[in-house]
């Protein structure tokens, strides 16, 4: 088949490595604009840009894919299908229409559940132990289609967003090549998503990081590994002599709470050498590495030496 890739961050990258590794033809990338980060000179790194240089494929980059002129250079490709994963922008029924079997697209969770652009990060969040990929034929309504293909797997108790994502990405590039394969035999079966089990995993904003030190211990641990690379997980120490100080959390433990004394949710309870021991809401968490505002992550013991911060002292939303 004429395939066209769409894809712009680094979870569609192992599928478009993939697509070179089968008899079908890659016609084109379409990916989103370069658009230098703030402060530096060059834009930021884009794997799935190196896959297309390194196989001489051409690449599309519109503002938006909606419009008449994009879909009309999708159109002159003559592609019978497109392989969608990680784009960033929503295609509407005539972008589909520009390929002959319309548009197949890998999502990181086992659909309908965390439809979104961040199903990874939510499901993390919300303590699943449980997550997968799901292989979908696209309907202008987002992460709706019918599921033509799915691969369950269990989720690692430690595991970030980024490792997980990582280990999704290489088992959603070998469900694509088996759908591909399905697809051409002719076996391939289109089963429709239940919306009553639909949840939502909307885009990651700033303020989703900050800590509510009132939930229980485990979900603050499960907060922490959900919110890397970005925004990652803060709170403020409210000091008693001074301006609350924002604060980064590194990894985080649960702790048993017969270790320590009760206090309100935020309380430092103690300073370990190598943990800021906090209260949570139903008992202590352990903070193995802290980043004040402006200055590098420094282990626990290190920011106490630093800082000087003491049992009795509060954390909070600032």
């Amino acid at each position: 088949m004429r395939l066209i890739m769409m894809g712009t961050g680094p979870f569609g990258a192992p599928t478009f490595r993939e697509l070179f590794d089968t008899h079908h033809q890659v016609l084109l990338l379409v990916t989103g604009p370069v658009r230098p980060a703030s402060g530096r000179a060059a834009p930021p790194a884009s794997p799935m840009r190196d896959i297309a240089h390194e196989h001489g494929i051409p690449i599309f980059a519109p503002e938006n894919i909606n419009t008449p002129e994009a879909q009309a250079q999708l159109a002159a490709c003559g592609a019978d299908l497109l392989i969608v994963c990680d784009y960033g922008q929503i295609l509407s029924a005539q972008t589909l229409a520009t390929a002959r079997l319309g548009g197949m697209n890998l999502h990181g969770s086992l659909l309908p559940k965390y439809r979104g652009a961040a199903p990874i990060n939510w499901a993390l969040y919300h303590g699943e132990t449980e997550t997968g990929v799901s292989v979908i034929h696209m309907t202008p309504e987002v992460d709706a289609g019918p599921c033509v293909g799915q691969v369950r797997v269990p989720i690692h108790p430690d595991e970030t967003a980024v490792e997980l994502e990582r280990r999704l990405a290489e088992i959603g590039a070998w469900l694509v090549r088996r759908v591909l394969d399905n697809m051409e035999a002719g076996q391939l079966e289109a089963l429709p998503q239940d919306p009553s089990q639909a949840s939502k995993a909307p885009r990651l904003k700033k303020e989703h990081g900050l800590i509510d030190w009132s939930r229980p211990a485990l979900a603050i641990k499960n907060h922490v590994r959900a919110m890397e690379p970005w925004p990652k997980c803060y709170t403020y120490w409210l000091r008693p002599n001074g301006e609350p100080l924002r604060l980064i959390l590194g990894p985080v433990q649960v702790l048993p709470p017969e270790k320590y004394p009760k206090a309100e949710p935020g309380t430092v309870l103690a300073v370990e050498p190598d943990l800021l021991v906090v209260s949570a809401g139903d008992g202590p968490v352990g903070i193995t590495c802290v980043q004040p505002a402006g200055k590098k992550m420094l282990p626990a013991r290190a920011f106490w030496c630093g800082y000087r911060i003491q049992p009795g002292d509060r954390l909070g939303s600032g």
